[in-house]
């Protein structure tokens, strides 16, 4: 028992750590607020060739239509009728009037096929320039513009409809549903949450506080995101994942540290000295825990994309916040508590949980269950391993890339806009390819040599099935010889197809509507590798592809070259992290091993469901989804490698401690399974809870993240942790803690357990 100036002393250590702690959460709240203003739905590419050809259009080019959107017009007479014609005129003119449009185009301005539908229907292109503003901020006031106009011709058209779509739109519709499935997840995760905790601690305030940690670190995290998008490029699925992760790991960690501190009182401890205990014992377990998490992070910060860098930043906020708070401010909590943390005890029905009881208090159930494990490792490694071995061997079959399946919400204005794009067959104008071909100064554009080149292209480019039209500077002319009859086309399609120093033009590629997403990419690949100075005969000239189709093929390189580095890094950093914190190596190469079959199993979950489709319908799909977005193997593997790695380091961590407590290694391992196993199955029943919320929404991408880190939990903490970690820690024996693992432990010298 500590003396009591040790004991005023630590008092006022845990009450300045906690200040300090209090004062950085009060600096960080206000700014949580605005998160989601700062975030972007924007996908950058450090140094992608889409990103390139997307800033030389608005510079070089100085195009008023690099960055626009299209007016989907139903239920007006056909264009060229003067009635038509009329309704048209009205609305491009209203259309030119609001503030922010750079242009808009009609078949009007240019008698082209492309602005009348296959179907009936027209469509307005309509140039963007927000000047000081971003792009999105245009998107509610040209909405409120398309509907003035549409109420002003109701009575004229009955059945007009006028929608909006484009790359902008989208994205601004992505950012409201993002938080609209953050808002709902946070809704169906909260009660569970709290009912599990509840459940595992049969007292309504020590299931609060672990509550209020999670809740404490996503508001801290996200204030500290809003902080950092002044200064970096920062993904709107931030918001998703920080409010995923910090449930999860949040409340994972200070139910160690709440556990910890419960187990300490029913010792005997006084509470100032229970909470220095669990500060100790579970703190230390923390930092190992949240180091092998954040090298996982971390490892996305190498990643030249803006998705995948925001996420690594958030979870690295939220892992530390996670730490700081239940290691500066819980322990002062918990002291001020005292055994009040046993107050609110639940009624009647579930008086089987013993309030007085840690969640670190052995069981004598998992005891039992420990003595089978550890007295039949080997037929334990056999029933349990193989099913995890077959499931990890369909993470072979993963087909990474954009699913064929529709991946964007349904439910948001601008998809229902694109699909009757698509119903009209002009959905290429959404998704075009923009080549920007750079010819020599000798042989500018609208030189003979130049204009014969860019005509080559042209013709290339209309010989290609896959192209609907194609739109340049000869086809403006009807593809005439020379370059005389480009002055007589409208000048603002002019000037957006020739560069302002008159070295450079584009050509836009309108792929057909029934091109799927990898069928797109595969296009994008091709042109860029052509032989651009034999099609056009011009030596020396170079094009650079841009576009939707461009970013996600320049996505999906990006993922694919830097997937294997991450993975290296990862594991390489979580060997080390462990071989520090537990001081063996055969301890850390288990560990690694033991995490790399729960994330294949996962992996293999994943394309069984998602890919193949068996089961999908169950997660509101109508099929298979044929590929996996680019952005999950990689993100899911750095999230799932950490994460598995919290259990692994709680069962560890307890046994080792057991063994340099003098108990020989079968009683250690039963005894640290006895006391790990509530605490290890609760919290992956909150995190899976967590997890399964956010599979129920909206977004494709971040339903295959939550069922993949669903899955990854689930068998790592129930096969892995309960069955194949206590059988191999028996085989190994002693080997468990070379070299340094048991260093100034006792010998072991009592008898094995015998449960």
């Amino acid at each position: 028992m500590p003396s009591s100036k040790t004991g005023r002393g630590a008092a006022r250590r845990r009450f300045w750590l906690a200040m300090s702690g209090f004062v950085m959460a009060l600096a960080l709240l206000p700014f949580s607020f605005r998160v989601e203003r700062r975030l972007e739905t924007a996908v950058h590419i450090k140094g992608g060739e889409s990103e390139k050809v997307d800033q030389e259009l608005a510079e070089r080019f100085q195009s008023a239509y690099a960055r626009r959107v299209v007016l989907v017009i139903s239920g007006i007479p056909n264009p060229d009728s003067a009635e038509g014609a009329d309704a048209l005129s009205f609305l491009t003119n209203s259309l030119r009037s609001v503030p922010g449009v750079a242009g808009a185009i009609s078949s009007l301005d240019w008698p082209d096929p492309m602005f009348t539908g296959n179907t009936g229907g027209a469509l307005i292109i309509v140039g963007l320039d927000p000047h000081d503003e971003t792009v999105e901020s245009l998107v509610p006031e040209l909405r409120a513009k398309a509907d003035s106009m549409e109420g002003q011709l109701r009575s004229q058209y009955p059945n007009i409809k006028l929608e909006i779509t484009g790359e902008t739109p989208i994205n601004f519709d992505l950012r409201k549903v993002s938080s609209d499935d953050v808002r709902h997840a946070e809704e169906r995760a909260m009660p569970v949450t709290l009912l599990l905790l509840l459940l595992a601690f049969g007292s309504l305030v020590a299931a609060l506080l672990p509550l209020g940690v999670g809740v404490l670190s996503i508001s801290m995290a996200m204030g500290a995101c809003a902080l950092l998008a002044h200064y970096l490029h920062l993904s709107i699925l931030v918001q998703n994942l920080a409010t995923m992760l910090g449930l999860g790991l949040g409340i994972d960690y200070a139910l160690l540290m709440v556990s910890r501190f419960r187990e300490a009182l029913a010792e005997g401890c006084d509470p100032g000295c229970a909470a220095d205990i669990a500060a100790e014992q579970a703190g230390r377990t923390l930092i190992v825990s949240a180091a092998t998490v954040a090298i996982g992070f971390s490892a996305l910060l190498t990643v030249p994309i803006s998705e995948l860098r925001s996420i690594g930043i958030a979870g690295l906020l939220v892992t530390v916040l996670s730490v700081m708070l239940c290691t500066f401010i819980l322990p002062w909590l918990l002291g001020l508590l005292g055994h009040r943390i046993n107050a609110a005890r639940l009624p009647l029905p579930f008086k089987r949980f013993k309030t007085e009881d840690s969640l670190c208090a052995a069981s004598e159930r998992w005891a039992r269950w420990a003595g089978i494990v550890t007295r039949r490792p080997w037929i334990a490694l056999l029933v349990a391993g193989i099913p995890l071995l077959v499931f990890a061997s369909q993470a072979r079959k993963i087909s990474v890339g954009l699913p064929d399946h529709d991946s964007l919400p349904a439910a948001a204005q601008s998809v229902k806009a694109l699909r009757t794009l698509q119903r009209m067959g002009r959905s290429g104008i959404v998704q075009s390819l923009r080549v920007v071909l750079q010819l020599p100064p000798q042989s500018p554009p609208l030189s003979p040599q130049g204009w014969l080149a860019v005509s080559r292209l042209t013709e290339h480019f209309q010989s290609d099935p896959r192209a609907e039209e194609v739109l340049s500077l000869p086809t403006l002319t009807g593809m005439a010889d020379t370059a005389d009859g480009v002055n007589e086309s409208p000048e603002p399609i002019r000037k957006g197809l020739l560069s302002s120093d008159g070295q450079a033009t584009l050509i836009e590629l309108l792929p057909k509507a029934s091109l799927t997403p990898s069928e797109l990419m595969r296009w994008v690949r091709e042109v860029r590798s052509s032989d651009v100075p034999a099609i056009t005969g011009v030596p020396g000239a170079v094009l650079r592809v841009g576009g939707i189709p461009a970013l996600n093929a320049d996505y999906d390189s990006v993922v694919k070259e830097r997937l294997p580095k991450v993975v290296v890094g990862v594991v390489l950093g979580s060997l080390l992290a462990l071989l520090i914190g537990l001081r063996s190596l055969f301890a850390a190469v288990k560990a690694v091993l033991l995490n790399l079959l729960s994330v294949g199993a996962s992996f293999g979950a994943l394309v069984l469901v998602f890919q193949q489709g068996h089961g999908s319908r169950l997660l509101g799909l109508d099929g298979p989804t044929g590929r996996i977005f680019p952005i999950v193997p990689i993100l899911a593997f750095a999230i799932v490698f950490g994460l598995s790695m919290d259990y692994e380091v709680f069962l560890v961590a307890r046994v080792l401690e057991e063994r340099r407590r003098g108990l020989s290694e079968r009683s250690a391992v039963i005894e640290g399974l006895a006391r790990t196993a509530r605490l290890i199955t609760s919290a992956a029943a909150i995190m899976i809870a967590v997890f399964i919320a956010f599979t129920i929404g909206s977004f494709l991408v971040v339903q295959m993240l939550g069922f993949t880190l669903a899955v990854a939990v689930f068998i790592d903490a129930t096969v892995v942790r309960m069955i194949v970690g206590p059988a191999l820690l028996q085989l190994a024996g002693d080997w468990n803690w070379w070299p340094f693992g048991l260093y100034g432990a006792p010998v072991t010298s009592e008898k094995e357990l015998a449960p």
